[in-house]
């Protein structure tokens, strides 16, 4: 998983779209929040990471210091 993470966001990178800092931290960001929230997995049997966390949390909410919540998605 972290090996597909990784593959994506260097060819994120590898695109001439940031001209600053801050806009690439923007990017970084929205890239990692895309990951996360909207793109299924197949290591976590084809849902997103956020949805597995969810599911683990119902099953073992000691397991977290907080509850894990929807995050808006990307441009809103």
């Amino acid at each position: 998983m972290v090996e597909r993470f990784k593959g994506r966001i260097a060819a994120v990178l590898a695109t001439p779209r940031c001209n600053s800092a801050p806009d690439l931290e923007t990017t970084l960001l929205r890239y990692a929040g895309l990951d996360n929230h909207h793109l299924p997995q197949q290591a976590l049997g084809q849902v997103t990471p956020s949805e597995a966390m969810k599911k683990w949390y119902a099953q073992q909410p000691d397991a977290f210091i907080a509850t894990p919540r929807n995050r808006p998605g990307p441009d809103t």
